[in-house]
């Protein structure tokens, strides 16, 4: 417990604990106080002993965020993240940690196929995770992390993500559902859930989540739940339309889910049917996400405007909202020739 007492027209703190004692003496009370308060959590939690591995950290995060109600969610990206660093730096020694051996970690993600904004997504958590223990823990450790970001920009090892603008034909999904049908050993309504996806633009996670009990048939709305928003990660509810034949499809579903989900599969396990359904029909460079675009794209196309797609995707910024946009200019031509354009009159 620390002791202030005032001495003269100053203030003096000391404090005594696990055979240590100091002092130092301020102009004010509150100024004293906060010093002793200060000193006694360095004795408490002392600076980084240069033991500690990245591994410890890490596994420490993932205490401090079950223990605050806010535990990193199964089978996430962030789950999958921590993973990847634990793989790759679980036995390196804190106070070791440099730009170089950043930089060899990015390369190597690089080499194994990730792109610039996934190994910015990997580096940045590494940070999150090095400077959130070393506050909670009282390690003192620099900002490695940002000591490295100019040298990774430099090497374009990073970077923003980049603006996919693949969209499925309709040769190409009649192939995928004919694969589908092929193999009715999977026992999932892949063509369903694609059409599903075409038309709602719901991202993989919604869809694999929402449930009958969700479902407003009479005005033809689902309730997405937890929906993802950059600001917002829990209570972010959304109603959204069923577009096109969207209602009828999920009608057509069976109800003998235990959970009460509609489409009771994991969205892995569709992700790699729709991955081998593409490879055995030789479809290059297509994913179950591009759907969204598909959705995205098509209603604007159809005339939508920008508070109505988004009501559909969720997207709260225009900004966001275009990354999914990849408009037909043929589909856009064709619009135009219907719209009627006045002559100025003289």
């Amino acid at each position: 417990m620390a002791s202030i007492l005032k001495i003269g027209e100053r203030w003096r703190a000391q404090i005594r604990k696990q055979g240590r004692s100091i002092a130092k003496t301020f102009r004010t009370k509150a100024e004293a106080q906060s010093w002793a308060l200060d000193a006694e959590r360095n004795i408490e939690s002392p600076k980084a002993s240069g033991k500690e591995t990245v591994g410890e950290l890490i596994a420490a995060y993932r205490t401090a965020r079950e223990q605050s109600g806010r535990p990193v969610a199964p089978k996430s990206n962030e789950e999958y993240m921590l993973r990847k660093l634990k793989d790759a730096f679980d036995e390196d020694l804190v106070r070791h940690l440099n730009t170089e051996r950043i930089i060899r970690f990015a390369q190597d993600r690089k080499v194994a196929g990730a792109g610039p904004y996934t190994i910015s997504m990997d580096i940045s958590k590494l940070g999150t995770v090095l400077r959130h223990m070393s506050s909670i823990k009282n390690l003192g450790l620099p900002d490695i992390v940002k000591n490295a970001w100019p040298a990774l920009n430099h090497l374009k090892l990073v970077g923003p993500g980049g603006k996919r603008e693949r969209r499925p034909s309709v040769a190409e999904l009649h192939a995928i559902f004919a694969w589908s049908r092929e193999h009715p050993e999977y026992k999932v309504p892949m063509e369903d859930i694609i059409r599903v996806l075409q038309q709602s633009a719901f991202r993989r996670g919604e869809i694999f989540r929402i449930t009958w009990d969700d479902l407003d048939e009479a005005r033809r709305l689902v309730l997405v739940r937890d929906r993802k928003d950059p600001r917002q990660k829990q209570g972010n509810n959304d109603w959204v339309p069923l577009i096109g034949d969207a209602l009828d499809i999920i009608l057509r579903q069976s109800r003998d889910a235990a959970d009460g989900r509609i489409f009771p599969y994991q969205p892995g396990t569709v992700s790699k049917y729709f991955k081998w359904a593409c490879d055995d029909k030789k479809i290059v460079d297509l994913h179950l996400h591009d759907l969204r675009h598909e959705a995205t794209s098509m209603l604007f196309e159809a005339g939508w405007d920008i508070p109505e797609v988004a009501a559909v995707t969720g997207h709260k910024d225009w900004r966001n909202l275009k990354r999914y946009t990849n408009l037909d200019p043929a589909t856009v031509a064709q619009k135009g020739k219907l719209l009627e354009f006045k002559k100025k009159t003289a």
